[in-house]
């Protein structure tokens, strides 16, 4: 199981740094990186068909399958060992891998909000550039401001807890069979998403192919699942958050 989730997690890295499908890597995208609200002046990324949606929301979904499943790792790992030293311990990988892709589908649900955010920042006027980051500084502000207020909220630290405690997750929300193991995993997933979603879509503010902010989110997310105390390692983040977004919105104009 570990070498499967090290294989995924390996594909999806090399095909977001690959640059996802786009005219450029993510890594020569990063070097053309701008501070937050910035334009590049340089036009879209690309014409909205229905292909190049599809391509979007791929980079969307493996860029997330890239930076969630590290931190998804103990909840699976504990499940399929859960799962092994049951009555058929046979079906365990594959009930382990089923429970990885509901996980993985919840933020698939994400991805298809976030690549409908991005063709309306577009058509809007407000994204341009191949780094596809926001064009106005006021609304990077804005966008950091919300983050980290979000930071405080209680639907953010009952999300966070849920994700810190597979102990507890897997014993309260226990299923059984193939669909079970499918929900159990869309459910966490759900509770990961509560917890990270505005957080990922800092990504507009920073560039959505900058591989700083890609790796220093992810590294984040990781983090927070793991601090002694995570509601002041949030609420911490959270103020350093909204400072940031203040300052943003002060230089704006």
């Amino acid at each position: 199981m570990l070498a499967a989730v090290g294989v995924i997690l390996l594909l999806s890295l090399l095909y977001t740094v690959s640059g996802a499908g786009m005219e450029m890597s993510a890594v020569e995208m990063t070097r053309m990186a701008r501070p937050i609200g910035e334009p590049m002046q340089m036009g879209a990324v690309g014409a909205w068909t229905p292909g190049y949606a599809a391509l979007i929301f791929l980079m969307w979904w493996i860029m997330m399958i890239a930076m969630m499943t590290p931190s998804a790792a103990p909840v699976l790992l504990l499940y399929t060992a859960i799962k092994k030293a049951g009555a058929r311990p046979g079906q365990a990988p594959l009930l382990g891998l089923l429970f990885l892709c509901g996980y993985l589908l919840a933020w698939a649900v994400f991805s298809f909000a976030a690549t409908a955010l991005q063709w309306w920042l577009e058509t809007a006027g407000l994204s341009d550039g191949p780094m596809m980051s926001l064009s106005s500084r006021a609304l990077g502000g804005t966008l950091l401001l919300a983050a980290g207020t979000y930071q405080f909220t209680p639907c953010k630290h009952a999300c966070l807890f849920h994700c810190r405690m597979p102990v507890q997750f897997l014993t309260a929300h226990n299923r059984t069979g193939l669909a079970g193991a499918v929900l159990m995993g869309a459910h966490h997933g759900v509770f990961c998403l509560g917890c990270c979603w505005a957080l990922m879509l800092l990504l507009f503010a920073g560039g959505v192919m900058n591989l700083y902010w890609i790796t220093g989110l992810a590294l984040y997310v990781l983090a927070e699942k793991h601090a002694p105390d995570p509601r002041l390692f949030a609420c911490s983040t959270g103020g350093l958050l909204v400072l940031a977004g203040c300052y943003v919105l002060a230089t704006a104009f």
